[in-house]
């Protein structure tokens, strides 16, 4: 597994195209499946944040935080676009890990301020967790420039 940001310096043109995707509406959207404790999906949409610090999502107190506090497994897929693209699709998959460094909180706060123009409400009680990658899948129904072999 890597960081967001090895795979961005590794494949820099998917990488491109799948913050592209998630960042479709102007702020990271998409929804991010976690384990139950008795073994099933569950799936919420959430708000990615792609900064220079990796991949990120920032959770609330809940299941969801304590699916990824227990089971770090997730997988991430990019909310769905307007037609005629509407069967585009990026996903990615690794473990969660939470976050506790200032510096790396720092720079995300920044990244949401960049992306929202303002913190979210009750961000002082969300918990930051870093999406590592282990696999990722890219689906483009229709060319749109000539992607990088």
């Amino acid at each position: 597994m890597i960081t967001w940001t090895e795979f961005n310096r590794c494949q820099p043109a998917l990488a491109a195209v799948g913050r592209d995707q998630f960042y479709q509406h102007g702020l990271g959207l998409g929804f991010l499946a976690t384990v139950r404790r008795d073994g099933g999906p569950r799936v919420h949409p959430v708000c990615p944040v792609i900064s220079a610090a990796g991949l990120h999502v920032l959770i609330l107190p809940g299941p969801k935080r304590g699916d990824l506090r227990r089971d770090g497994r997730y997988s991430l897929h990019t909310e769905m676009f307007p037609p005629p693209r509407q069967d585009d699709g990026f996903a990615v998959s690794g473990l969660a890990g939470e976050e506790n460094d200032k510096a790396t909180w720092d720079v995300v706060r920044d990244q949401v301020i960049a992306d929202f123009g303002e913190l979210w409400p009750d961000y002082d009680t969300l918990t930051l967790f870093e999406l590592s990658v282990a696999s990722c899948l890219l689906t483009l129904t229709q060319p749109a420039d000539a992607f990088p072999k």
